[in-house]
């Protein structure tokens, strides 16, 4: 389990990147679900956390790409293969991130 930020630094709409290995980004929607993928596009290699979020779909900042944070599966081209996701919980106002094995998500 690791610890991000607190709930309220993280704005609705807005996203944090984790310093991990791999890093992983972690989203607080519009309606406030909070959200966990790897943080690196499966298409090249950025930062999926500077991209945009809207609604359920993050697009990836450079070839517009799309990812759906709660499956990690893209949503449009030219993406291929999903990120992985990972479980989030909320601690006395702080957001934790729980890694999800590499092996649970092999496909």
């Amino acid at each position: 389990m690791i610890p991000v930020c607190r709930l309220e630094d993280l704005p609705e709409g807005e996203s944090v990147r984790v310093g991990t290995t791999p890093p992983i980004a972690v989203f607080r929607t519009d309606d406030g679900e909070l959200y966990a993928i790897d943080d690196t596009c499966t298409h090249q290699d950025a930062s999926l956390s500077e991209g945009w979020l809207e609604g359920c779909s993050v697009e990836f900042p450079l070839h517009a790409a799309s990812f759906d944070p709660r499956s990690g599966e893209p949503t449009c081209p030219p993406a291929r293969r999903p990120v992985r996701t990972h479980r989030v919980t909320v601690d006395e106002g702080v957001i934790h991130v729980h890694l999800t094995a590499e092996e649970d998500t092999a496909a």
